[in-house]
């Protein structure tokens, strides 16, 4: 408060003694017309032959933010020249915050803020400030603008906006190296005091790094700070306003700065000599062993590369880096043999990949230490002489010849016997046997070389001491060929000669072939059979290139005479022993034109005659086959339709039987049956009424003619027939009614009722048993009804 009002104090004491000049002023004025207060004259209206005094015009005031007092702050004063002080003139104030942050006495014009400001929030207002006149309610002189500031105070403390940071600076740095700038931010006017002004020191992190008080640069203060001593530091910063003076705000941030590494280390054996023990079994490219130097350093400044010195036992062993784990691993360039040599001594180097030229004056960045390798005796299977046995042998070889042998040998210190057999798996036919002492191979079958040229299979040797160290080495047997099948005529060839060939004509070329594997430069030779030398027609004539020519002999051929001739050619090869066979070729005559083309061979077209070819032969053939077949057509169709007007006159009335599967309704039920067969074809025809719809009956009297006795079934079945037609009554649908008549031949006469005109009870039965024994049943049923009958009075 005290503050405050001291502040106030100064700025009046400043405007109104005149030590500050006013933003708008009249030249005219002088420094004893200069008012006393905080006062904005407003220019009136005045007669143009009036001189005016007139006083300094402001168009601005201050009013201090975070005004905590209990009375209204003052601001200051509006004042017209044309107030006499008599209240006739009223003051009026809008614009920014007029009547909410500002009133003024319409009266006396002192204008005072009613709340606390803040110049963060708003730095200034503008208001206009109104003369009017009471009585006549018009403004006295023309309106005025003017501002108010908001005065400020040191109420914001520094901040750090982008805190807290995080930097990095490498290992072994000279002193002052940069690292990182901060910064710091104040709300305060920066362009009113020091509220704004702000100074940076370093809180913690000393005496390692320096800060810049005013830029806010951070540096390094020590030299060699070394990454593997300590690799992360935490800087606390503070910015301090009003020029780091007594009385200040002051804000914090930490920075977090890291060593970043350099290869200022090299790498470093923990020992001078590895000791590595290795199985002399161990396969090459195999790792056997591994060592390590160490490095303090960081990622790529860690990364080591090992090397064998050339030395003792170096050539056997090579050496590569463990990406991962940066370590060297040994491995086994060629095979160990205890029986040979036990130990091996060599030297391995080891530096970084990426050096720092910095650092070269520290001294050579590699190591070197010594690794001694003792070679394990191991129980090793047998070792064949040779990693692979070729051997031949002739397809005739006697069974139990043998053909070579296999030799394997313990190479170990106590030696051991060896034996063989031969893998069943490669060799299941067993064409070769072994001798398991000796290795020797013999056959056990015979061989054929057109069957089987080559023959593959493997040998195991085994120890007598360990029978489960075994080895396995190849065998190749080629069966060589012996001349045992004689050359033969490759392929069967059709040979012709024409009627009219002429002597020392070559009609075929042939050639030969042998199943033998015959060896380079084999000729075969040809010739005509001794018996067909005498009277040849044909002649063999030999190339001498494996080939021969049939040659005629004779001055034209007949077919009439001879169609086929044989030809036996004998064939020799060159090997040894000697083979030959003698083939027969078929020759045929043909019939020729009189450039030599063939045009006929067969036997037929000799005696067809000359203009009729084969192709019209066949065409006439074919022609006479189809008249045949439609002649025996025709007789079949008539002989068909004859047979089928006998059936329809003779066998037109007939028994059908017809089943249905169908219960029906008894005697009555004849609406499932068709009597159209049994109708006149005549009546048929004169009545046409529709036979499938029943017809309502008429009541008219139902005539039966009388039927003689002794009459033919036909005629009686006519008259069943025409009475049937004629009753209306009858059904007129498909129906099947049965007439039952025995005919003049039977004893019973008719067994149907159709014409008995007695009832059943008037039947006598007495006559069944005049028939025999076989109706002896049917006779008692019916005489004991007819004992029964109580009508019956004797």
């Amino acid at each position: 408060m005290l503050t405050r009002n001291s502040l106030c104090l100064l700025l009046w004491i400043l405007f109104d003694g005149g030590l500050l000049t006013p933003l708008q002023s009249q030249p005219q004025q002088t420094l004893a017309t200069q008012p006393k207060e905080n006062v904005i004259h407003l220019q009136g209206r005045r007669s143009h032959f009036q001189r005016v005094k007139r006083g300094w015009v402001w168009n601005q005031f201050f009013v201090l933010e975070e005004y905590m007092g209990s009375e209204p702050q003052y601001v200051g004063k509006l004042h017209s020249d044309l107030d006499k002080g008599e209240g006739t003139v009223k003051y009026t104030l809008s614009g920014d915050g007029a009547g909410t942050v500002f009133t003024i006495d319409e009266t006396t014009g002192d204008i005072h803020a009613i709340r606390s400001l803040d110049r963060e929030e708003k730095p200034f207002y503008t208001l206009r400030a109104q003369a009017v006149d009471i009585e006549t309610r018009k403004p006295l002189e023309p309106e005025s603008e003017f501002i108010i500031k908001v005065q400020d105070i040191n109420d914001n403390e520094p901040k750090f906006l982008d805190g807290p940071y995080v930097a990095s600076v490498p290992e072994m740095s000279p002193v002052g190296a940069y690292v990182l700038q901060v910064k710091a931010t104040d709300a305060d006017d920066p362009t009113y005091g020091n509220s704004a002004r702000v100074v940076y020191s370093i809180l913690q992190g000393q005496p390692y790094f320096s800060i810049d008080p005013k830029t806010g640069v951070i540096r390094t203060a020590l030299p060699n700070m070394d990454r593997e001593v300590k690799e992360q530091y935490q800087v606390l910063i503070q910015a301090k306003d009003m020029g780091g003076q007594l009385g200040g705000l002051a804000g914090t941030t930490i920075v977090n700065i890291t060593l970043t590494d350099v290869n200022d280390n090299p790498p470093r054996f923990p020992k001078s000599i590895f000791h590595l023990k290795v199985p002399e079994s161990s396969p090459i490219g195999s790792a056997i062993g591994r060592i390590r130097a160490v490095d303090p350093d960081f990622g790529k400044n860690a990364e080591i590369e090992y090397n064998i010195v050339p030395g003792d036992g170096g050539n056997l062993f090579d050496i590569v880096t463990d990406e991962d784990t940066q370590e060297g691993i040994i491995k086994l360039k060629k095979p160990l043999d205890f029986e040979t040599k036990k130990a091996y001594t060599f030297k391995v180097e080891a530096s970084n990949l990426h050096l720092d030229h910095r650092f070269h004056s520290a001294g050579p960045f590699k190591d070197t230490a010594t690794v001694k390798i003792s070679v394990l005796d191991v129980d090793e299977p047998p070792v064949f002489s040779k990693p692979m046995y070729t051997m031949e042998v002739y397809e005739d070889t006697p069974v139990g010849t043998i053909i070579g042998a296999v030799t394997a040998q313990d190479l170990d210190v106590g030696s051991s016997a060896v034996r063989y057999f031969i893998d069943w798996k490669s060799d299941g036919d067993s064409y070769f046997t072994i001798d398991g002492t000796e290795g020797t191979i013999a056959t056990n079958e015979l061989l054929d070389r057109e069957s089987t040229a080559q023959y593959n299979f493997s040998i195991i040797a085994s120890k007598v001491s360990n029978p489960l160290l075994t080895s396995k080495v190849n065998i190749l047997i080629n069966v060589l060929d012996v001349n045992e099948f004689p050359p033969e005529i490759s392929v069967p060839y059709e040979t012709a000669v024409c009627e009219n060939a002429k002597p020392g004509q070559i009609i075929q070329i042939v050639s030969a072939a042998d199943r033998d594997l015959s060896p380079a430069g084999q000729q075969f030779s040809f010739r005509l059979s001794p018996e067909a030398a005498i009277k040849p027609n044909f002649t063999v004539h030999d190339f001498r290139n494996n080939t021969a020519g049939i040659e005629t002999r004779r001055n034209g051929y007949s077919r009439r005479q001879q169609e086929l001739y044989l030809l036996p050619v004998v064939i020799e090869d060159s090997s040894y022993p000697v083979q030959s066979s003698t083939n027969t070729m078929t020759i045929r005559v043909c019939r020729c034109d009189s450039d030599g083309t063939i045009l006929s061979c067969n036997v037929e077209a000799i005696f067809l005659p000359v203009g009729l070819s084969t192709g019209a032969l066949i065409a006439i053939l074919l022609c006479i086959v189809i008249l045949l077949a439609i002649v025996v057509l025709y007789v079949a169709l008539r002989r068909q339709r004859k047979k089928d007007t006998l059936m329809t006159s003779k066998e037109d009335i007939r028994d059908n039987v017809i089943h249905y599967d169908d219960e029906g309704g008894g005697e009555e039920d004849t609406q499932a049956f068709d009597i159209g067969a049994l109708r006149n074809p005549k009546v048929i025809e004169e009545n046409k009424s529709r036979r499938d719809i029943k017809p309502d009956s008429l009541c008219l009297p139902r005539q039966r003619p009388h039927v003689e006795d002794n009459t033919d079934i036909r005629d009686f079945i006519h008259q069943r027939l025409q009475e049937n037609d004629a009753d209306p009554a009858a059904p007129p649908y498909d129906s099947l009614a049965t007439y039952a008549y025995e005919g003049n031949g039977s004893v019973a006469e008719s067994l149907s009722s159709i014409d008995s005109l007695t009832t059943e009870a008037d039947q006598d039965y007495d006559y069944l048993t005049d028939w025999g024994p076989r109706f002896k049943v049917l006779a008692d049923m019916f005489g004991e009804e007819e004992s029964h009958n109580p009508d019956n009075v004797t």
